[in-house]
């Protein structure tokens, strides 16, 4: 995140290799300048080269602080996301957006919308071709250049998208106490080693597995790394409806605990009969533990304005985890095979122990086992209990989880 200060300096500076401004005009919610193929090759460019940012609401010709209209704002932000996602190919990951408020020269405040991309591991194509940043421009890139940095960088495709640097954080961004859970000491090559920091270009950067881990505020560094939990009374998603719901942050493993808090609350409201009668629960929490764990170690967290979201209903509960199956997998396939998306981030989870009170419930010592066995869990637990097997769908660039309620526990 860049200051006030900062972005001052820059626009003082003018535009160069690592900064290019860009005037916004919209009409009602949609963004007509500037054009979505020119800012794919200019964001492109940044990713291919050394990385740069994009400072929006800066005059064209006279390069003067015009700024961004309130109501162009939030359009702006969803056109740069969607551009970096959908117009360049392989998608710009390695990027984060934001909004400051700044003077003019008449003394009036502004607001300005930027975006800092970070030099990509992989080398990406925008609508045009390959494009590169040289001076205050961008060129196309020769075949000769092509071959060059694809080969240069033909090795970095090993790297998983949770070993990847996280920019403008570093060693202090993570909390001792929580990356003490993985290392002997904390001497930076001991973090290093277990891949909680790496080295990028300006030094020392916290990985997205070292934020998600080892961080109480991860979603300030990746935003939407967080749960959402809403309880509805109902069978439909509806304000009127709405009887709780919970942001719920933290470091994963906290996530997984408080998620499971969550739903094991409303579980018992939901299920609470006449006086007299029995009170049993709507759901397995072995069952609804697995499928949490199984949300946050593989979602897709290079997709961005998306979260996991967890839905109680008086007859059944959701979770919507972001992105669709990793590798090989369908979803006919899923109870019989296993790929991660996240290797690190399984690896750490599998190592941190369950002393939330939890553990004795859920059958588990840790939170991963990575033995393969969470959606046979998910299933053989969910489906003894309601007589409905749990329902797996691919919608909208999300998978979803569906968990039937008990059959005698159902409200109306």
């Amino acid at each position: 995140m860049l200051t006030t200060a900062q972005i001052m300096e820059k626009i003082k500076a003018g535009e160069s290799s690592e900064v290019e401004f860009e005037e916004v005009r919209t009409s009602g919610m949609k963004v007509v300048v500037p054009y979505r193929q020119g800012l794919s090759d200019e964001l492109a460019a940044f990713a291919n080269q050394s990385g740069g940012i994009v400072i929006f609401g800066i005059a064209d010709n006279t390069q003067q602080i015009v700024g961004v209209s309130p109501s162009g704002i939030q359009p702006l932000v969803s056109y740069i996301s969607e551009i970096c996602h959908d117009s360049v190919d392989p998608p710009i990951v390695d990027f984060h957006v934001d909004i400051v408020r700044v003077m003019d020269e008449a003394g009036d405040e502004r607001r300005l919308v930027y975006v800092q991309v970070g030099k990509s591991l992989w080398l990406h194509k925008s609508g045009r071709g390959y494009f590169h940043r040289h001076g205050n421009s961008k060129r196309e890139m020769s075949t000769e250049h092509v071959l060059r940095v694809g080969q240069n960088r033909s090795q970095a495709r090993i790297v998983f998208f949770d070993e990847q640097a996280v920019p403008n954080t570093g060693r202090n961004t993570l909390q001792t106490d929580l990356y003490m859970r993985f290392v002997a000491d904390d001497k930076p090559s001991s973090l290093c080693q277990r891949r909680l920091l790496v080295l990028h270009d300006d030094g020392l950067h916290a990985t997205v597995a070292g934020i998600l881990m080892c961080s109480r505020a991860p979603d300030r560094h990746l935003f939407n790394s967080y749960i959402q939990a809403v309880f509805y009374r109902g069978k439909i998603r509806d304000a009127n409806y709405q009887i709780d719901a919970k942001d719920i942050c933290g470091p994963l493993d906290e996530q997984v605990l408080g998620a499971c808090r969550f739903v094991n609350q409303h579980d018992r409201l939901s299920a609470r009969k006449d006086i007299g009668r029995e009170e049993r629960s709507q759901y397995s929490m072995r069952a609804v533990f697995e499928a949490l764990v199984n949300a946050v170690v593989h979602r897709d967290y290079s997709i961005h304005g998306s979260r996991i979201r967890l839905f109680m209903f008086s007859d059944r509960l959701e979770i919507h985890s972001p992105g669709v199956l990793a590798g090989t997998l369908t979803i006919e396939s899923l109870i019989d095979n296993q790929f991660t998306r996240n290797e690190l981030l399984s690896r750490l989870l599998s190592e941190v122990s369950i002393d939330d009170g939890i553990g004795e419930t859920v059958n588990r010592r840790y939170f991963l086992e990575r033995r393969g066995e969470g959606v046979g869990i998910i299933f053989r637990e969910s489906e003894g209990l309601s007589g409905r097997r749990p329902v797996y769908e691919l919608s909208g660039g999300e998978l979803k989880l569906t968990i039937h309620a008990a059959e005698r526990l159902r409200s109306p």
